[in-house]
């Protein structure tokens, strides 16, 4: 490749299995989001989307719209939770568009619905980042040992992202160390 990545081998399966891991960490928190937008279903869409794939669907269209739309719910969300939550509903429906390049920015399209849900659940807890903790705790034992071998073909989380980086980086180390 011209910038110097090299291409992970990545079939459907293993692309099923990582939105199959987002679309259960989103699922945890859209309630968030349904509560202050009961009338927004652009996340939800978007989780549905993630889950239809993850059970066999095809990947298409449908991903996409809806991952864009549920990101624009996360802009207009009017607290940083829901906001959050309807990023990890995107997250879920992006994850079926994990690329095979050994690229550390790829490691969010794993595990940045797990970050997001966790940053939701701790923002609702008054910023508590024992409850972020723990949220990434639960979502680091809930992954599929397939999950954690497609992250380990991957290079390590990369630096940045303010706290969602931070609990992205907690839950990619937690899985590394479980190889």
């Amino acid at each position: 490749m011209a910038d110097g990545t090299s291409e992970i081998a990545l079939g459907k399966q293993d692309l099923r299995e990582v939105t199959g891991f987002a679309a259960a960490s989103a699922q945890e928190v859209l309630e968030i989001f349904e509560r202050a937008h009961p009338a927004d279903s652009r996340p939800r869409e978007a989780l549905d989307a993630a889950w239809t794939f993850a059970r066999g669907g095809e990947r298409g269209k449908s991903l996409r719209d809806t991952a864009w739309a549920a990101h624009r719910a996360a802009r207009q969300a009017g607290t940083a939770a829901a906001g959050e939550a309807a990023r990890a509903a995107m997250c879920a429906a992006a994850a079926a568009y994990l690329h095979p390049l050994a690229d550390a920015h790829q490691v969010k399209h794993i595990l940045g619905s797990a970050a997001h849900a966790a940053r939701a659940a701790e923002l609702l807890a008054g910023d508590d980042r024992a409850v972020g903790a723990a949220r990434i705790g639960r979502a680091g034992r809930s992954a599929t040992p397939v999950v954690v071998e497609v992250l380990g073909r991957y290079p390590a989380a990369p630096a940045g992202g303010g706290r969602v980086g931070e609990l992205l980086r907690d839950l990619d180390e937690a899985l590394r160390g479980r190889a």
